[in-house]
C-alpha cells in the first residue's frame, strides 16, 4: 500500500486483532476510522480507537449493507473472527437467508466470501486483512531457540502438503500431525478446537501446521497467532508449530517466541513456495 486512505471502515470481529489493526492504521496515517461492530462479538475496546462505531446484530446482513451504503465509497478491512457457533445459533434476516440459500457448499470461504462480495457491491473496496500490519508479519526462519528436529520436520512436510492439497475443499488452515499420522484437520470448529482434538488423540509431541490454503481469500481470515494459541498448544502437548511467511500475523512476536521457548515449543516460519 502506497498512500493510506483518509477514511477506513473496519468490519470488526472478536478478540484483539481489530484493536491492533486500528492502532496500526492510525500510526500509518489513517485519519478517520469507522467501525462496523457486532453485538456480543466485537470488543468494546474498539470504541476509543474509532471515530464512529455502528453496532450490528449478528445475522442482520441488511443492516450491515445499509451501513456500508451510507459509508461508501471508502476502503474497508474485515478483521477478527466471528464465533463459528453463531453461524448456527443466529437468526438470519431475509437478506442473509437468501445468501445462504444460494450457496450449495457452506464453509468459511464460501460464506464469508459471499458476505464480502455483497458488501463490496455497496461501493466499499476491500483491502487485505493484513494491511497496515507489516510489523506483525513473521519472516521465514526459526523464531525460537529450538529448531524442529528431524521427526518434526517430516511431520511439518506432511501437514503442509495436506493443507495445500485439500485447498479445493475449503476445510481449514490447520493440520495436526504426529509420526507421519494426520490426527486432525481443521473444520468449522476453528484452530483451537482442531489443536485440542489432535492433541487428545495423539498425546504429547504432535506438530501443528497452520498456513493459508492455495488461493486463500486474503480479504478475511488471515492466520493469527497470539497468547491464546500458545496456551492451546501447550495444553494439547504440541511440540512444534509451523507457519508460513507473508501469510501469518504474530501478535507481540518477541514475547510469543520467549513464551514458546519457556514452554518447549519450537516455532518455524516456512518460506512461501511459488503457486501456494
Amino acid at each position: 500500500m502506497t498512500e493510506p486512505p483518509e477514511k477506513l471502515i473496519l468490519i470488526a470481529g472478536r478478540e484483539d486483532y481489530p484493536l491492533l489493526l486500528a492502532r496500526a492504521a492510525r500510526a500509518r496515517g489513517v485519519k478517520k476510522i469507522i467501525t462496523l461492530a457486532f453485538k456480543g462479538e466485537t470488543s468494546r475496546k474498539i470504541i476509543p480507537l474509532s471515530d464512529e462505531v455502528i453496532w450490528i446484530r449478528t445475522g442482520k446482513l441488511g443492516d450491515l449493507l445499509t451501513a456500508a451504503e451510507r459509508l461508501a465509497p471508502a476502503a474497508v478491512i474485515a478483521v477478527g473472527q466471528l464465533a463459528p457457533r453463531n453461524l448456527f445459533m443466529m437468526r438470519p434476516d431475509r437478506q442473509l437467508s437468501a445468501l445462504f440459500k444460494g450457496l450449495p457448499v457452506k464453509n468459511a470461504h464460501t460464506i464469508f466470501g459471499a458476505l464480502l462480495n455483497a458488501v463490496e457491491k455497496t461501493g466499499l473496496t476491500f483491502l487485505p486483512a493484513s494491511s497496515f500490519m507489516q510489523d506483525y508479519i513473521a519472516p521465514a526462519g526459526i523464531l525460537t531457540v529450538r529448531a524442529p528436529d528431524e521427526r518434526e520436520l517430516n511431520d511439518i512436510a506432511l501437514g503442509l502438503r495436506t493443507v495445500k492439497d485439500t485447498s479445493h475443499l475449503d476445510i481449514g488452515q490447520t493440520v495436526i500431525v504426529k509420526n507421519g499420522m494426520i490426527l486432525a484437520v481443521e473444520a468449522f470448529e476453528g484452530t483451537d478446537c482442531a489443536i485440542r482434538r489432535g492433541g487428545k488423540l495423539g498425546g504429547a509431541g504432535a506438530v501443528a501446521v497452520k498456513v493459508p490454503k492455495r488461493g486463500h481469500d486474503m480479504r478475511f481470515d488471515i492466520p493469527v497467532i497470539g497468547d491464546r494459541t500458545l496456551k492451546t498448544l501447550k495444553r494439547a502437548g504440541i511440540s512444534c508449530l509451523a507457519l508460513e511467511d507473508s501469510g501469518t500475523i504474530i501478535l507481540n512476536r518477541s514475547d510469543i517466541a520467549a513464551k514458546a521457548d519457556a514452554l518447549g515449543i519450537a516455532i518455524t516460519v516456512l518460506e512461501k513456495q511459488a503457486g501456494s
